[in-house]
């Protein structure tokens, strides 16, 4: 009983260290998964800043160019068409019109890319909550499972060890019953052998007394 004890004592503990390392593993794969995670964000995130500094340069290039554009045209249509009041006055609208065009287009792109950005945020969040969710699940399971084997190696080893008790047991009366035989076969020998011994004595000692009646 005492080394079942231990077995299952010993048993125990290496699972309960078995599943130790696979949750330092799982909790060093999960921190290793957050960094990278962490690494590709700061890497999207410089990338979406790059890209906007590039829209950045390009919207001023291109109001820059537009300017330019619109002063020559401004300018051409002024020498040109100086008595035009309703020309001019509707060119002045259509660039406006043009310039908020331009900015609204820029506005409507910068809300686009931070949806997106905050979408792909969320989206990242709840996968990693999801994950590690389904991953405390999981060595649930694992614990469980290990815990019924456990049991059931338990159960089968006290079942083998009981077996083989009662089978020494059986052996152990067979051979006290055949001691006792061979004690009792000894012992009847040697009531034998005493009782042929004194026949023996008697013979000898009837043959000396008729040798000396006939002397």
């Amino acid at each position: 009983t005492h080394c079942i004890t231990v077995i299952i004592l010993t048993f125990q503990t290496n699972i309960l260290t078995e599943l130790k390392n696979w949750k330092l593993d799982l909790i060093q794969h999960h921190k290793l998964q957050m960094r990278q995670e962490k690494e590709k964000h700061a890497a999207h995130l410089k990338q979406l800043q790059n890209e906007m500094e590039n829209l950045k340069e390009l919207l001023h290039t291109y109001e820059i160019s537009v300017r330019r554009k619109d002063e020559v045209v401004i300018t051409n249509l002024t020498q040109a068409l100086e008595k035009q009041t309703d020309r001019v006055e509707l060119m002045r609208k259509f660039t406006l019109w043009r310039i908020q065009h331009v900015k609204a287009k820029q506005e409507e792109y910068a809300v686009r890319m931070a949806d997106a950005h905050f979408r792909t945020a969320l989206m990242k969040k709840v996968w990693a909550a999801w994950r590690s969710l389904s991953e405390e699940r999981w060595k649930d399971k694992v614990a469980k499972a290990c815990q019924l084997r456990a049991e059931d190696v338990c159960v089968q080893l006290t079942n083998d060890y009981e077996a083989k008790i009662a089978e020494l047991t059986a052996a152990l009366e067979q051979t006290k019953a055949e001691i006792l035989r061979l004690h009792s076969e000894r012992d009847q020998y040697e009531e034998t052998m005493k009782k042929a011994f004194m026949r023996g004595v008697c013979a000898l000692n009837l043959e000396a007394m008729s040798m000396f009646q006939g002397k």
